[in-house]
């Protein structure tokens, strides 16, 4: 499965991840060092729980720390990974209510891992446009530049979910 688009003229983020909130960070497999190399973005044993929206070998998390997986793409959601993201963002709610430190973390940390920690917020109380906000302030003005997953935020995941879903009805 593709899971990245290729048509975005946006540069790795200057450093791994970002938190956003007390606990929760927001962060990507590679990231681009002051001389402007990519590098790997390696998770230890730093974070509690890792939910990874793309995976790589080699880039952790340590073994101690719970790790899920659930590849998205970043585009256009089918109404089961629109699913996924809402129990992927309820896990992270729950892991940091409990005091565990979350990372969520795609390819650069901009947008299928700022769907789900934008979806955390809210499962924590945040409007959306609070926590897009938020995101975009604490990672990068480039978080969120996927203009589908703002609109899934801001319209309501249960609704882009039943919406989704009336394309399998058939």
């Amino acid at each position: 499965m593709k899971t990245r688009q290729k048509d975005r003229d946006v540069p790795e983020p200057d450093k791994p991840w970002s938190e956003i909130s007390p606990g929760l960070w927001m962060g990507g497999h590679f990231w681009t060092d002051h001389t402007g190399e990519v590098q790997p973005a390696v998770a230890g044993d730093e974070f509690d729980l890792v939910i990874s929206l793309f995976a790589r070998a080699g880039h952790g998390p340590h073994p101690t720390a719970q790790h899920l997986i659930t590849e998205l793409p970043d585009g256009p959601l089918t109404a089961d990974q629109i699913h996924s993201v809402q129990e992927l963002a309820r896990s992270a709610a729950h892991a940091l209510r409990d005091g565990h430190t979350v990372l969520v973390r795609c390819h650069s940390g901009y947008n299928r891992s700022g769907l789900v920690i934008a979806q955390s917020l809210i499962e924590l109380g945040y409007t959306p446009d609070a926590a897009i906000s938020l995101i975009r302030q604490r990672r990068s003005p480039r978080a969120l530049n996927n203009e589908t997953f703002e609109q899934y935020l801001t319209t309501g995941l249960h609704v882009a979910y039943l919406l989704s879903g009336l394309d399998t009805l058939g």
